[in-house]
């Protein structure tokens, strides 16, 4: 059933490939631009710093260094300190990369890993203020409110689920084995690289599905909000903005719920990230929906003050 479940969105792809063809080179050449203009640049040099700090072993030293301080913050799981950071400042899908990069370099547990994944792969500040609220629906006031409204859900729920998981064996004190050369200044350049490329990949692809979905849902507005805002979210929340049939009391908190779960988009991306780690992707799923009812509430009263 699952192949061919696949094999007929390929040839749906083709189709509307074939049919559409200046369509589609539209929206790949705007999933590209979307990539090389703002991903790119914003993504790459943390990506790399990200893969030297881990595989140097200079992250451990510090954690070793703080972990009086982060035993008590973060329940004894001192090493959820980076993705979390990570996840939250600089948002998706940093938080996915940093938590299966720990988990590879066996800095983590595999419950540990499904927890940190949900919950540290959240939306960027910058996207949330510039674009989500500035450019989309010009609430300028807002900023703090919807960062807490967004935000508060994952960090609550995550630490809630990280107080009841045992910490694992080698998170205990160590000798420092701390090292930089030029061969893992290498490998992260080229990891960074490779990470960067497949979300470019998965940017574009997803492009075309949103350009089908305009094309499927035709003059019914009700269709196309809900199939944009499914499918990628930054079509999705542009199309929800603009939307003259839609009070702001409603695209508020239609807007944080999808900016919450993140997409289909997201989910792939996520997916990808984690390959090869056994990450649950159920388990995400699961996480991402319980946040995005729990924003999506706090966004219902924040819209009414």
């Amino acid at each position: 059933m699952k192949k061919r479940l696949s094999i007929c969105i390929i040839l749906l792809f083709i189709l509307f490939i074939l049919i559409y063809p200046r369509d589609c080179v539209a929206a790949a050449a705007n999933g590209l631009v979307l990539w090389y203009e703002n991903i790119l640049p914003a993504l790459l040099p943390f990506s790399i710093f990200s893969n030297i700090f881990i595989q140097s072993g200079y992250l451990d030293d510090m954690i070793r260094a703080a972990s009086p301080f982060l035993n008590r913050l973060f329940f004894n799981h001192p090493q959820a300190a980076y993705p979390i950071a990570a996840g939250f400042l600089f948002g998706f899908p940093i938080g996915s990369k940093t938590t299966a990069d720990l988990m590879r370099k066996g800095k983590i547990t595999l419950r540990e890993a499904n927890i940190l994944c949900a919950m540290c792969n959240n939306i960027s500040p910058v996207f949330v203020s510039s674009y989500l609220l500035m450019s989309s629906l010009g609430l300028f006031d807002k900023t703090w409110i919807t960062y807490a409204v967004l935000y508060l859900p994952p960090l609550i729920c995550g630490l809630f689920a990280l107080r009841f998981e045992k910490t694992a064996k080698f998170h205990k004190k160590e000798a420092s084995r701390s090292n930089l050369n030029f061969q893992i200044i290498d490998a992260a350049i080229m990891n960074g690289f490779e990470t960067l490329l497949k979300l470019g990949g998965y940017i574009m692809l997803f492009s075309l599905l949103a350009q089908m979905c305009v094309r499927m849902a035709g003059n019914h507005e009700l269709v196309l909000l809900c199939l944009s805002g499914v499918t990628e979210i930054t079509n999705g929340i542009h199309v929800i903005a603009q939307s003259p049939a839609l009070p702001m009391a409603v695209k508020y908190p239609v807007i944080i719920g999808v900016t919450a779960f993140g997409g289909l988009s997201g989910l792939a991306q996520t997916a990808s990230m984690t390959k090869g780690t056994g990450i649950s992707m159920r388990y995400y799923v699961g996480f991402r929906l319980l946040q995005t009812l729990l924003s999506t509430a706090l966004a219902c009263l924040v819209i009414r003050f």
